[in-house]
């Protein structure tokens, strides 16, 4: 095993938790530097999918060519933070670049590799945290259209797409009367997927986490990281506060605000916050046993946690701390409204921002002119998805064991 055995995890959102947990219950003696105000990121207001089926690059010719179509302008999900542009200017010029065919090709298979059973490394992950049963849900989804039209593109769409270990079925006519308890009209058609996901709540997940970290004799501190200065073999976390944390080996795990921690270190990270919204109603009637459902037609998806009903939707492309749009919640309540979702009039409404590098690929490993420091951050829409399998990954790297040869590919030296 090997000599370094402090370890300082910087970021407890669902990625930073499982890390933590996991090098905690490896032996090492692990710190986790967490802000405290757990809606800030997007562990907290995320769709809670596990989604094994998202294989297909973002970066690609049909995402350009479809985004005209899909800006917010037009009452799609897509919008431009305009006073941001400075940041998503030069981002969005990188994300040209992922989308020529050999990048997507490339980003393809890096996807599958990453996207290998994802509910597997999450049961495994919640069986280490001796986690509470039904945490983690393998029950699938459902892709559903509101038009015969929809249903059609939409169904010829994912027959062509990669969807990895995750299958889909066509649902049938009494599968779909099955909505007709939650909606004002039945759906056109639909598709259900096996092999996904679904979380009881993501909160409930992360608490679960860092109850099993702090039973496992982890310490947490909650303060929000400076800076992260390398020192001879060892590195510090300086905090806002004053105060140092000292250790062996930190990991950067700060979502999307991950940039300011590593660029001091002298590295390049093109990092956006590309944020999404979601509101949550106590009160609904939506049924147990229907699963996380997916209005692709109106880039809308609606799940049912243990603590209510929740809709989400928006890709916003801006700085990771901006005031949220109130448009993109009443758009939102709109569409559940125009279903015949039953919905609070006065629901619980978050924004926060995907930590999303311009190729859609999270950056995972150590650097290479300051080894003390690895990461693990730009997990896009796939933060809780994946959260499970890169703890894992950054395990495996603390016991000096070896890494596959695909995980290369995820080094943030790959910008430049």
């Amino acid at each position: 095993m090997t000599t370094a055995r402090r370890w300082a995890v910087v970021g407890g959102g669902l990625v930073g938790a499982a890390t933590a947990l996991r090098l905690q219950a490896a032996g090492f003696e692990t710190t986790l530097i967490d802000r405290g105000d757990a809606r800030r990121g997007a562990s907290f207001g995320n769709i809670g999918h596990i989604a094994a089926e998202q294989c297909e690059p973002m970066p690609s010719p049909a995402t350009l060519k479809g985004a005209a179509g899909r800006l917010f302008a037009f009452g799609g999900p897509l919008d431009f933070r305009v006073r941001d542009a400075s940041l998503w200017g030069p981002w969005a010029l990188r994300f040209l670049a992922a989308s020529r065919p050999a990048a997507v090709a490339h980003g393809a298979e890096v996807l599958a590799h990453l996207l290998d059973d994802p509910v597997g490394a999450w049961m495994r992950l919640a069986a280490l945290a001796e986690a509470p049963e039904g945490l983690i849900r393998a029950t699938g989804h459902t892709v559903v259209w509101s038009t015969p039209e929809a249903a059609r593109r939409g169904l010829a769409g994912w027959s062509a797409a990669r969807t990895g270990g995750a299958r889909f079925r066509v649902m049938e006519a009494e599968e779909l009367t099955a909505y007709d308890a939650v909606l004002r009209q039945r759906p056109a058609g639909g598709i259900r997927f096996s092999g996904t996901g679904q979380v009881s709540e993501p909160q409930a997940v992360r608490d679960a986490l860092l109850s099993a970290f702090f039973d496992k004799g982890g310490r947490t501190v909650h303060a929000d990281a400076a800076a992260i200065r390398p020192a001879a073999d060892a590195a510090e976390v300086a905090l806002s506060d004053g105060t140092v944390i000292d250790a062996d080996r930190v990991v950067v795990a700060a979502g999307a605000w991950s940039e300011r921690l590593m660029a001091p270190l002298g590295v390049r990270v093109p990092l956006i916050g590309e944020r999404g919204y979601s509101v949550q109603s106590a009160q609904h009637d939506w049924p147990d046993d229907l699963p996380l459902t997916v209005f692709e037609d109106r880039a809308l998806a609606v799940a049912r946690f243990d603590g209510g009903l929740r809709a989400s939707s928006h890709v916003e492309f801006g700085a990771p701390s901006a005031r949220p749009d109130p448009r993109k919640w009443r758009s939102i309540e709109a569409h559940l409204r125009e279903l015949g979702v039953a919905f609070s009039t006065q629901p619980d409404r978050w924004c926060g921002p995907r930590p999303t590098l311009p190729d859609y690929l999270p950056a995972i490993g150590r650097l290479n002119a300051h080894p003390q420091v690895h990461y693990a951050f730009g997990h896009q829409h796939l933060g809780l998805t994946t959260a499970a399998r890169t703890a894992e990954i950054v395990e495996q790297m603390a016991l000096g064991q070896p890494a596959p040869r695909w995980i290369d590919a995820l080094r943030i030296e790959r910008f430049g």
